[in-house]
This record gives C-alpha cells, sequence and structure tokens, in this order.
C-alpha cells in the first residue's frame, strides 16, 4: 500500500514536472529578467524611489523607460498644490502636459516678481524660494557711500548688494506665496568680503570687513497666523558664502491659497560701524533640506 502511494506520488511529481516544462520550454525559467515584468508592476516599484533615481532606472529598459513616464508615478512626487505654484509662476496652468513634464517644469529655477526665484528640490520635491538682494528693504540702499550693486558669477542673481560701512544696519523682507503644508526654514545668504578675480582665480577682499565681532546680529521673522522666530549670531565666516538661519515657520492649510511671511536682519548699536559685507539673497528650504546648506 504505501508502496503504491509512493509510486502515486512519483508519477504526480514527474508529470507536474513535465507540464511546467511543456509550458516554459527548457531553460525559459533561467531567460525571465527584469524586462518581462509587466509595465504597471515597475510603475509600483518606481514610484518608491525619488525622481534622481527614477530617470536613472529608465535606463534599464523598456520596461522601466516606460513606467519612467507613468503620470502615477509623478503625480505622487509632484507637491500636492502644483497647479497653484504653476499658476503662480507662469501666470496660468500648461494643460495637456504629463506629469513628468510638470514635474519638469517646476524643478527648473523659474523666475517671477522681479526676480525671486522658486524651484523644486530634485530629491524630495519640496518647495525651494529665493528672493534677490534687489528684493529686499536696505536702509541706505540707495546711497553709494554705504552700499553699492557688484556683478559677479557667484550668485544665481548675477548681482549681491555690498556694504561699505554704515552705522544702523537693516534688512528687511516679505514673502507671499502658496507654499505646500510642511515645515520651512529661512536663511540668509551673507558673506563677510567682496569677491572678485585675480587673473582668473577666485579671491575675496576682506579689508574692510569690520563690526560684526563686537555685537551679534539679530535674525526675526513673523507670520500672519502669530507664529515668531528670534535669534542673535555673531557673524565670523569670512572669505565664503553661509547660510545664517532666521527661522523656522509651519503651514498647517493645504486648502491655505497664500502665505504671508516677514523676515528681518539688523545690528542697530549705534556705538561703531560695520562695513565689509556681501548680501546675496535670502533663501527659504523645506527644513528637511536645510543639511544641504553650508550655514550657522
Amino acid at each position: 500500500m504505501g508502496v503504491a502511494q509512493s509510486g502515486l506520488h512519483k508519477d504526480s511529481s514527474s508529470s507536474s514536472s513535465s507540464s511546467s516544462s511543456s509550458c516554459f520550454g527548457d531553460g525559459d525559467l533561467l531567460k525571465i529578467g527584469l524586462g518581462d515584468l509587466p509595465e504597471g508592476c515597475v510603475a509600483m516599484i518606481v514610484e518608491n524611489l525619488d525622481p534622481v533615481e527614477i530617470c536613472r532606472f529608465s535606463k534599464l529598459n523598456r520596461a522601466f523607460r516606460g513606467a519612467s513616464w507613468a503620470d502615477c508615478v509623478w503625480e505622487s512626487k509632484l507637491p500636492p498644490n502644483y497647479r497653484v505654484l504653476l499658476e503662480k509662476i507662469l501666470g496660468g496652468f500648461p494643460e495637456n502636459l504629463q506629469k513628468r513634464h510638470l514635474y519638469t517644469c517646476l524643478s527648473r529655477i523659474n523666475s517671477f516678481d522681479d526676480g525671486t526665484k522658486v524651484w523644486i528640490d530634485k530629491r524630495t520635491s519640496g518647495v525651494c524660494l529665493s528672493i534677490s538682494a534687489k528684493g529686499l528693504s536696505i536702509t541706505g540702499i540707495d546711497d553709494r557711500r554705504y552700499w553699492s550693486h557688484i556683478p559677479t558669477d557667484e550668485s544665481r542673481f548675477s548681482s549681491v548688494a555690498y556694504l561699505q560701512q554704515i552705522w544702523w544696519f537693516e534688512v528687511d523682507g516679505e514673502i507671499d506665496f502658496p507654499f505646500p503644508v510642511g515645515t520651512y526654514s529661512i536663511f540668509f545668504k551673507l558673506q563677510l568680503g567682496r569677491s572678485g578675480k585675480w587673473f582668473g582665480r577666485r579671491v575675496c577682499n576682506t579689508e574692510q570687513v569690520h563690526g560684526w565681532d563686537i555685537k551679534p546680529v539679530r535674525f526675526q521673522l513673523w507670520t500672519e497666523d502669530g507664529q515668531h522666530s528670534s535669534s542673535q549670531c555673531m557673524l565670523t565666516e569670512r572669505g565664503n558664502w553661509t547660510h545664517y538661519h532666521a527661522g523656522d515657520f509651519v503651514v498647517r492649510e493645504s486648502n491655505k491659497s497664500s502665505t504671508k511671511i516677514k523676515f528681518s536682519m539688523t545690528q542697530i548699536d549705534c556705538t561703531h560701524t560695520k562695513g565689509g559685507l556681501s548680501l546675496d539673497s535670502v533663501v527659504v528650504y523645506p527644513s528637511s533640506c536645510k543639511s544641504q546648506l553650508k550655514r550657522f
């Protein structure tokens, strides 16, 4: 009886293996690879990658290349309010474009409102924004005895504001922008010294730098919903562009059309002068991305 059963098991296993090999053919199982995955399955895989990795994996084979263009993949990478962002930046929503094209548009550095630049981080899809020195309110900026605008290739705005010397130092600014829900950090991009070129090499003249090691600079920000941040910092880094942290704010409402933020940088102790400072811009980054910046 046991012998008969074992024989039966052998017959069934042999018939199973023969039917399997008749379906796939000899060696066919060994030939199945990533290229044989259905495009829908590949799309589910690449949804879990960041945008840079998606573009890299699209070079693997036809299935990954097709999935890398799927709207469902790029919908998950776009900011939740991407339609509002594009309308703000471009003045209207571009119809009949695939989601990948919309992402490409937002990942470029786009200018609006007299030079303010905005883009999304290619790794996290977080919204980033930069306001040039010319877009800020600077005390004494129209008096050449104190300030001047210097052309430079070290700024994405092609020029920076340079302070020779002043008693009352104050820089103010305001943002009104439809940030997606999240936590954001504001930084002043500054340099102690004046950059230039000498026989094609970068140099930074720090002879006029003075007064910043006597009293700290105060950074502040306010939002329309009552958030406030204040901090003080001594400016000590000479010859290099540095991002000085002004504070953080939180956007909590997903249906909010726009968020208004005011910010400032001051050193108004008139017992001494200060000078030799280059001001490039104010930048807003998602707080999760601020580790990318050289900062204090």
